[in-house]
């Protein structure tokens, strides 16, 4: 890989089949490969592209570096609780080689600004729980008791936009 700078990145709405699979791609690689979650969790009906999903990809000179997802409507119910107005970010990754580039925070502020475009007042999501100091210098703060999910521990945040 070139030596890729923040300048260099470039966030985007995926907006073709090809977007997906390199959103995909990275997901696996993050989650399944290097965190050991289970391919058969990691991917969901939330994937498919008839959902009310928006998935962003964050890109350098070689490709795909980074990726995320927004849950809004009905798709963000089940995770917000449904309470209107609220979106849920999710599958957020950033490949090994991307890290410390601002990678992680261009994809979350991309989501936040496609969760404006539609109308928004907050988005939610489910930090690692060793990525809390991440979120908490883009804005967000944890709620509730810390959760495990797919063998990790998270705790719920939100930010208001």
């Amino acid at each position: 890989m070139s030596r890729t700078t923040p300048a260099d990145v470039r966030v985007r709405v995926a907006e073709d089949p090809a977007d997906r699979e390199a959103c995909f791609a990275v997901r696996k690689e993050v989650f399944v490969a290097e965190q050991g979650v289970d391919e058969a969790i990691e991917y969901d009906a939330f994937d498919a592209p008839d959902s009310d999903t928006v998935h962003v990809v964050a890109e350098g000179p070689d490709g795909p570096l980074g990726t995320g997802r927004l849950l809004h409507g009905p798709a963000a119910a089940g995770v917000t609780g449904g309470e209107p107005g609220v979106g849920s970010l999710g599958r957020l990754a950033v490949r090994q080689v991307a890290r410390g580039l601002g990678v992680g925070a261009a994809v979350v502020r991309g989501l936040e600004g496609a969760a404006a475009q539609l109308g928004l007042r907050a988005v939610d999501l489910h930090a690692q729980t060793h990525a809390l100091g991440f979120y908490e210098r883009l804005g967000y703060q944890a709620y509730g008791p810390e959760f495990e999910d797919a063998g990790i521990g998270h705790r719920a945040m939100r930010r208001e936009l």
